[in-house]
């Protein structure tokens, strides 16, 4: 099956410290919103806070850098976070009023349509990623329907 057009595209490789999810969050709502999706921006820039945050303290090792990708296609907007540790999958927990962490998993589910992990292509590390529907693309029309911008 042929892959989707990738109509918008940006990868970043990111050094595991604290400052990276700043860099992210701010990175992904600006080209979100350059892209056309305005209306999505904060919650893109939510999620992939969320998902460096969780590399950064689950998946990072010292020296490997941890990778943030955004596309888009016809179809939908996707983010991708990679890090080196694949053994370390992610998991919603449950958390009760008292817990200060641990919902961050639950904000990516409901700010999403879709999301979940897989190995990385190259065989070492993970990659997690979560994913918008945009709606349809008409054949031979700049007609889109259920997309904003």
């Amino acid at each position: 099956m042929p892959s989707a057009v990738v109509l918008h595209e940006d990868s970043l490789h990111y050094t595991p410290v604290l400052c990276t999810v700043g860099l992210a969050r701010r990175r992904a709502a600006r080209l979100v919103g350059e892209w056309g999706y305005p209306g999505l921006a904060g919650d893109v820039a939510l999620v992939v806070s969320e998902l460096t945050t969780n590399a950064l303290l689950h998946g990072s090792l010292r020296d490997r850098l941890i990778r943030v990708r955004l596309a888009v296609t016809p179809a939908a907007l996707s983010v991708e976070v990679d890090d080196p540790r694949g053994e370390r999958l992610p998991r919603p927990r449950e958390v009760t009023g008292e817990d200060r962490f641990g919902r961050g998993l639950l904000l990516v589910g409901a700010l999403t349509d879709d999301w979940g992990v897989r190995p990385r292509p190259a065989g070492v590390g993970k990659t997690v990623w979560a994913r918008w529907h945009l709606g349809v693309t008409l054949c031979g029309t700049d007609a889109h329907i259920g997309a904003e911008g």
